[in-house]
């Protein structure tokens, strides 16, 4: 595991565990973690973190809009 470490000026009011949620929300938004992934750095479960998404305003659902359009034709064209 690797390990990094964060200077913030004293005049930013952050917790720990505020950073690391906002760099695990970030991340997960821009594809760098799994949602797995992204509830592992923050100790969480990933039912807990996906309600933490919704606090970053930060979608569960994290694909591009091709990837959708393409889900939703195929839900479409699905028969039972």
């Amino acid at each position: 595991m690797k390990k990094y470490t964060i200077s913030l000026p004293d005049s930013i009011k952050l917790s720990q565990k505020e950073v690391v949620l906002a760099l695990a929300s970030q991340l997960y938004e821009m594809g760098k973690l799994s949602l797995g992934q992204a509830a592992d750095l923050t100790g969480s479960t990933k039912s807990k973190f996906m309600e933490i998404l919704g606090v970053y305003g930060v979608s569960v659902f994290n694909c591009d809009s091709s990837e959708l359009d393409k889900d939703i034709a195929n839900a479409k064209n699905y028969h039972s």
